[in-house]
């Protein structure tokens, strides 16, 4: 297990994921990686994303999964010494809601796994953020959504009836904010990982040295 010293004021880091099942998981890099290869990916994008959590030191790491059941998850959660949670609610937006509301007003970071650019001082920055006084902060993406969204306390606004699958989720998110009146930073702008062109910009970046990118099979984490 992974461990760390905590700073003070601990702000939680909360990690979203799946099991990485083939042909259910990564889907739109399918073409690129295959099934097996896609889920093979998005298991090395959690762990990875687990261990950048964990060498940020800013607090306690939650692991939020879809399918909690499946041992991948519960493997890498004592590998890193994350606390496992189910995800529950509709859609995304309630899904995340819902990790915040779990918070009970204690300061959090929310993130996915696509994003390995991420590193332990953007986390750092992130909370700080909070520290400082910001409502909400945020690393928003490229492709226009974010890749991390942290709060004080929930807002729920920010999450309701928002069209996730469009390039315009954080151009909606700032004008709701700006309509509430609330103060939220931006550290810097980062890539994720979607689809096929993101694979090859991954490959060359060297953030995952030890994956295979031709690409390896997925078969388990007791293999």
């Amino acid at each position: 297990m992974v461990t760390a010293r905590l700073m003070p004021d601990p702000c939680t880091i909360a990690v979203f994921a799946r099991a990485p099942v083939a042909g259910q998981t990564k889907t739109r890099l399918i073409p690129r990686l295959g099934a097996e290869g896609a889920a093979s990916l998005h298991a090395a994008l959690t762990r990875h994303c687990l261990k950048t959590a964990r060498a940020a030191a800013i607090g306690p790491v939650d692991l939020w999964g879809v399918d909690i059941a499946h041992p991948f998850l519960a493997g890498v959660a004592a590998e890193f010494g994350a606390t496992l949670r189910p995800q529950g609610g509709d859609d995304l937006g309630a899904r995340m809601q819902a990790c915040f509301e779990a918070q009970a007003g204690r300061p959090c970071l929310l993130v996915g796994t696509d994003a390995p650019i991420i590193s332990p001082n953007d986390f750092r920055a992130c909370a700080e953020a909070l520290k400082s006084g910001n409502d909400a902060v945020f690393l928003p993406a490229e492709d226009g959504g974010y890749a991390l969204v942290g709060m004080r306390d929930l807002i729920p606004s920010i999450f309701r009836d928002m069209r996730w699958s469009e390039n315009d989720v954080m151009a909606v998110t700032r004008e709701r904010l700006r309509a509430a009146g609330l103060r939220w930073r931006e550290p810097r702008l980062i890539w994720d990982v979607d689809r096929p062109p993101d694979v090859d910009r991954l490959a060359v970046s060297g953030l995952l040295p030890d994956f295979d990118f031709t690409c390896a099979d997925f078969s388990g984490p007791d293999d």
